[in-house]
């Protein structure tokens, strides 16, 4: 346990203060029409807010709202499109929830800054600030937290670029890299997200699994997103419908070697799996 004595633990999300010392759970809701898992699409406001009352009776921490699909080979939205999808969803959880912690999935730096004032509280950037060179100054700008995710390219051409000669080592040069830079501009609480499935083909997203512990001398928060990926369900031989007990087993051995958070969409299983994994530790 020696590895994580040292790790940053808590996170400052718009006055409230988390700690991650005991793993947290974040739900996904995509306000988008075309997102990998049918069962995460909800578009309509009284669909949005029942699913987000559902994911935080169930126990999540955060809930993470995208209004851009980042599949491989999803459609490309404007800017104006990405934010009338998500700001209308902001608002009412907002609204509803006031003590809901908010995370947008966004690569761009104007739908951020739009998405913070209407009530957000976290940038979770697929792309950690290769898509909008105005991501990093305006996370600083905003002093909110930041979920830094390996990418290669675009949702549209990342898995023509799955292609390493050691994934874990350029991963975790990448994220030395990005983390200098942030903190030079004095963004205080970054998250580290390996980025499973994007630009990784399954023997990729499988190298980095098996050393997610070795992420920890970074001493930031993990955020592990595996939740009904292909990198299960192509495995199993199964569809994203049916891979909820491989993605509890993923997270599971993800919780053994570190992961802070887990980013779901299915908050009442993850969350019983830290209980669980809680009991052993």
């Amino acid at each position: 346990m020696a590895t994580f004595f040292h790790k940053k633990t808590t996170l400052n999300a718009g006055g409230k203060l988390i700690d991650l010392s005991a793993p947290k759970v974040m739900g996904i809701i995509n306000l988008t029409p075309d997102s990998f898992y049918a069962g995460s699409r909800k578009q309509d406001t009284t669909a949005i807010l029942s699913q987000a009352e559902k994911m935080l009776n169930e126990g999540a921490t955060f809930l993470d709202l995208g209004a851009y699909s980042s599949r491989p080979g999803a459609d490309d939205i404007s800017i104006q499109e990405e934010t009338d999808r998500l700001l209308p969803a902001v608002e009412a959880i907002a609204k509803a929830f006031p003590d809901a912690v908010l995370s947008i999935d966004t690569f761009r730096s104007q739908v951020a800054v739009a998405a913070i004032k209407a009530g957000a509280h976290i940038i979770n950037d697929i792309s950690g600030g290769q898509l909008d060179a105005d991501m990093f100054a305006t996370v600083a700008q905003l002093q909110v937290p930041y979920i830094l995710m390996h990418m290669k390219g675009t949702p549209q051409t990342m898995n023509q670029l799955a292609n390493y000669d050691n994934v874990f080592d350029e991963v975790f040069d990448y994220f030395t890299d990005k983390y200098h830079q942030l903190k030079q501009l004095g963004v205080n609480d970054v998250i580290i997200d390996p980025g499973f499935g994007f630009a990784k083909k399954t023997e990729h997203s499988y190298a980095l699994m098996s050393r997610l512990q070795d992420f920890n001398v970074l001493q930031l928060p993990v955020l592990v997103g595996i939740s009904r990926k292909n990198m299960i369900y192509k495995v199993l031989g199964i569809t994203a419908d049916e891979a909820l007990n491989g993605t509890t087993v993923l997270n599971t051995i993800a919780l053994t070697k570190g992961a802070n958070i887990l980013r779901v969409h299915d908050v009442k299983e993850a969350v019983e799996a830290v209980k669980i994994w809680e009991m052993v530790s």
